[in-house]
C-alpha cells in the first residue's frame, strides 16, 4: 500500500521568489531613501583644469599696461597763422630753446604793418607841423598882445593929461570923456585879447597831447604787429626731442592750431589705463611696481585723469627713485598696482568658472577624485591670480577652476 507524501512550503522555487520580491523591495527602498538623486554629467578629466585650495597670503593689486612718455610735453601752437615757407627741422631731432624750426609767410600782415607805418609817419608830421603852428601863434599872440598894451599905456597918458586939463577948465567935458572911453575900450579889449590867447594856448596844447596819445597808441599797436611778424618764425619754446611736426611745406596753418610737440628729455613717466571698476580704489600716491631689464622699479601715481573712455580711465605714475636705463618713449610694460595690503587667506586660482558661476559655486573633487559635486561658496576679493575664499571651502581641497561653459545645470560631474 502506497503512503501519502506532504508538500513542503519552503520549497526552493518558493525561496528563489520571495527571496527576489525582498531584493527588488530592498533596491525601489535605496532608490527612494538613500540614492544619489543629482542629475550627472560623464566629463573627459582631460578637458579641465583642477586646481588646489590653498592657505596663504593674498596681495590684493591689478596689472595694467602704462606706455612710456616724457615727464614733460610741451605743444608748440601757431601764434599767427599762414602759409609754410621752410620747414628748419624735422621731427625726430633734438633742438635747443630758440632753435627755428618752421618759417611762415602771411601778406595779410605785412600788408597792415606797412600802412601802420605810413600811418605812424603821417602822425608824426602833423605833429610837428601842429607844435611848429603852436610856436608861430605865439609869437603872433605876443606881438598883437604888445601892441594892445603900447594903445592902452598911449590912451592912459592921454586920459590922465585930459583929467587934469578938464579940472583945470582948459578943455571941454566932451573932449575928456572921448579919451575916458578910448581909453575903458583899450584897456577891456587888452582883458578880451588875454583871455582869447589864453583859450589859445589852452587849445593848441590839447591838440599836441591828442596828437601825442594817438601817436603812442599808433607806435604799441606797430610793435604788437611786428611782434606778430615776428611769430610767423616759429622757434623752440624749450629744449628736447622735437617728436613730431604736423605740418609740410606750402600747408596753410591757422592761429592757435597745434604744429608740433617737445618732449623734455630729463626724465620719463607711464601712462596707464585701468578698468572703470577700480576708479573709485585709485588715488595719488598709490604704488606700483614695474619689471624693466629683469629689475623691478617703484612707482608713484602722480595723476588720475577722471574721464572714463571705454570702459577706462588714464593715470600717471612717476618712477620713485631711479629710472630705467635705456628706456625709450612709447615702450609699453606691465605694471602691479598695489591696492592694499597682504593678509592671510583661503585662496583659489582665478579661472573661467567664474564667468558661469558669479563665484556663488564651485565643483568640488570628492576624495575618489572620479567625481565633483557642486557646492555654494562665498568669494572676497580678487587680484590677478587668485581669489579670496571666504566661505565654503578649506585649505586641501580641490576645485575645477576651468569654464562650466559645457556644463550645463549638472549638479555632479563623473570622470
Amino acid at each position: 500500500m502506497d503512503k501519502k507524501l506532504e508538500k513542503k512550503f519552503w520549497t526552493i522555487k518558493r525561496i528563489i521568489g520571495i527571496g527576489g520580491g525582498i531584493l527588488i523591495i530592498s533596491l525601489l527602498i535605496y532608490q527612494l531613501v538613500y540614492a544619489d538623486k543629482r542629475t550627472k554629467l560623464n566629463v573627459d578629466k582631460e578637458k579641465i583644469t583642477v586646481s588646489d585650495v590653498t592657505q596663504g597670503v593674498f596681495d590684493e593689486f591689478i596689472v595694467v599696461s602704462g606706455v612710456v612718455q616724457p615727464i614733460k610735453t610741451y605743444r608748440i601752437d601757431a601764434i599767427e597763422g599762414g602759409y609754410v615757407k621752410e620747414k628748419v627741422i624735422d621731427g625726430g631731432n633734438t633742438v635747443k630753446e630758440g632753435d627755428i624750426i618752421l618759417k611762415l609767410e602771411n601778406n595779410r600782415l605785412q600788408m597792415e604793418f606797412v600802412q601802420q607805418e605810413t600811418e605812424i609817419n603821417r602822425l608824426i608830421n602833423d605833429l610837428q607841423n601842429t607844435r611848429l603852428k603852436l610856436k608861430t601863434d605865439k609869437f603872433g599872440l605876443r606881438r598883437t598882445l604888445n601892441d594892445v598894451d603900447f594903445q592902452v599905456s598911449q590912451a592912459k597918458d592921454n586920459n590922465d593929461r585930459n583929467e587934469r586939463l578938464y579940472k583945470d577948465k582948459v578943455i571941454s567935458e566932451q573932449e575928456y570923456l572921448k579919451t575916458k572911453r578910448e581909453y575903458e575900450k583899450l584897456a577891456n579889449q587888452k582883458g578880451i585879447e588875454i583871455e582869447s590867447q589864453d583859450y589859445q594856448n589852452e587849445n593848441s596844447k590839447l591838440q599836441v597831447q591828442q596828437l601825442e596819445s594817438t601817436l603812442q597808441h599808433s607806435q604799441k599797436n606797430l610793435q604788437l604787429m611786428r611782434e606778430n611778424l615776428s611769430n610767423l618764425v616759429v622757434k623752440a619754446p624749450v629744449g628736447g626731442l622735437l617728436s613730431s611736426i604736423e605740418t609740410e611745406v606750402g600747408s596753410s596753418i591757422v592761429a592757435g592750431q597745434n604744429i608740433g610737440q617737445i618732449d623734455d628729455l630729463n626724465g620719463f613717466k607711464m601712462r596707464a589705463g585701468v578698468d572703470e571698476h577700480y576708479i573709485s580704489r585709485i588715488f595719488v600716491g598709490l604704488k606700483g611696481t614695474m619689471e624693466f631689464n629683469n629689475q623691478n622699479y617703484d612707482l608713484l601715481i602722480a595723476k588720475v585723469y577722471p574721464e572714463v573712455k571705454s570702459g577706462r580711465f588714464e593715470v600717471d605714475m612717476t618712477f620713485s627713485a631711479k629710472t630705467p636705463e635705456g628706456i625709450r618713449r612709447g615702450q609699453s610694460a606691465s605694471i602691479r598696482m598695489e591696492l592694499g595690503k597682504s593678509s592671510k587667506a583661503i585662496l583659489i586660482p582665478v579661472g573661467g568658472f567664474f564667468s558661469e558661476t558669479g563665484g556663488n559655486w564651485v565643483y568640488v573633487m570628492d576624495a575618489t577624485a572620479k567625481k565633483a559635486a557642486k557646492r555654494n561658496i562665498t568669494l572676497g576679493r580678487r587680484n590677478p591670480e587668485f581669489f579670496e575664499v571666504l566661505d565654503g571651502l578649506k585649505p586641501g581641497e580641490k576645485v575645477i577652476t576651468s569654464s562650466y561653459e559645457n556644463f550645463g545645470k549638472n549638479e555632479v560631474l563623473e570622470f
